[in-house]
């Protein structure tokens, strides 16, 4: 019942059928001692509100089968009072509400059949009780009211349509808009890692690659300070130098955090400007060949063939024990290639390293790849592939 009493409550119109039922039973119980035949009559009528009332479940879970039944017990319940009671064609209202009742909880096909079975019942019932000059008057009023009723029902069953569609809706909206937050929290947490990501091969290629010579150029001047002091002086002062630029680098890398990245590199200036710095800090001797002219490149691609360049030539002086190096880089079948060999002991390792594998994600976010192997002379050979 306190299931019923909030659908009703959210339905008004199931409330004024129950209780339209009870005030038309009500007032046929009024009239009991003017008719024929009152008990059987005051008996229909009790049980016919009986069902209506262990009916109201229907309204709330509807299973046809148990529609069509409680129709059918109730149209009989009117006709048999009708018939016995003539003077209580009033009765007939409570096929209104049948109407309604069809239209409401049965497909729109089977609500329509029940409309014209009560139609011609009622029709039948009026002319039996009244023969044909006042049946066919009263079922002209009756006719009025079945129209109502019918057009009402459809308004009310296409709007309880159009209150599920909208509670469909809202919660198809609801869960969208919870996965868009959940997407949203991903994708920022994704946007952080690559940005963390960034900064961590800005830092390895920059600092790294600095640092990395200054040390070699300090052991070299620790050894020559005995013999040659005017010699180390000057690596010492080459190592100064590198420590200023990896100060600089660093400050452009923290200045990142506030503020986008905007590296401008002319390969044609950049590279050669690199390889001179690594053999004079390294007097490894080192073979650039660039193409004449250089097709168009995006700023992400002449950072990642620097940064190729930069951790190639640290990964040969650091590993290779080599005498000489050579960088080459091409253009050819609408694609990049970045070639840097050295003629010392070969790979070390599975090249594995962080260098390597951020220059990997590099290359990859541009469609890219790179490998990392043995040379076919000998040697070691990184190649970098960048598409146009």
């Amino acid at each position: 019942m306190q299931k019923f009493l909030v659908f009703a409550k959210e339905h008004p119109e199931v409330l004024s059928y129950y209780l339209t039922i009870y005030a038309v039973g009500i007032g046929g119980l009024v009239f009991l001692q003017e008719i024929a035949h009152p008990l059987p009559v005051a008996g229909l009528i009790v049980l016919y509100m009986v069902l209506s009332t262990l009916n109201m479940r229907s309204c709330i879970t509807v299973a046809a089968k148990r529609v069509h039944a409680m129709l059918a017990a109730q149209t009989l319940i009117v006709a048999v009072l009708v018939l016995l009671a003539p003077e209580l064609s009033f009765f007939i209202i409570w096929y209104y509400l049948q109407v309604v009742y069809a239209i409401i909880t049965l497909p729109q096909r089977a609500a329509h059949v029940w409309l014209a079975a009560l139609a011609v019942i009622t029709f039948a019932i009026l002319i039996y009780a009244y023969g044909w000059v006042g049946g066919l008057t009263s079922a002209a009023v009756y006719a009025s009211g079945f129209v109502f009723f019918w057009a009402f029902a459809g308004l009310t069953r296409r709007a309880e349509a159009a209150r599920k569609e909208s509670e469909r809706l809202l919660a198809e909206l609801q869960e969208a808009h919870r996965a868009l937050q959940e997407y949203a929290q991903k994708a920022e947490a994704l946007a952080v890692s690559e940005e963390r990501n960034r900064l961590a091969r800005e830092m390895h290629d920059t600092l790294g690659h600095r640092l990395t010579v200054s040390a070699v150029q300090l052991e070299a001047a620790e050894r020559l300070i005995p013999s040659q002091p005017e010699r180390a002086a000057e690596m010492v002062a080459t190592v100064r130098g590198q420590v200023r630029a990896a100060l600089a680098e660093l400050r452009q890398t923290v200045a990142a955090l506030r503020q986008p990245l905007k590296d401008d590199l002319p390969l044609e200036r950049a590279l050669p400007r690199l390889v001179d710095e690594f053999q004079q800090a390294t007097g490894l001797e080192v073979a650039l060949r660039l193409p004449d002219e250089l097709p168009p490149l995006s700023a992400p691609q002449r950072l990642t063939l620097y940064r190729a360049v930069q951790e190639g030539l640290t990964n040969i002086h650091k590993h290779a024990a080599a005498k000489r190096a050579w960088v080459k880089l091409e253009a050819a079948d609408n694609r990049l290639r970045l070639l840097v060999r050295d003629d010392g002991r070969g790979p070390q390792g599975n090249g594995g390293g962080f260098g390597l594998r951020g220059l990997r994600e590099r290359a990859a976010h541009l469609g890219g790849e790179v490998r990392f192997g043995p040379a076919p002379e000998r040697g070691s050979l990184l190649e970098v592939e960048l598409p146009l």
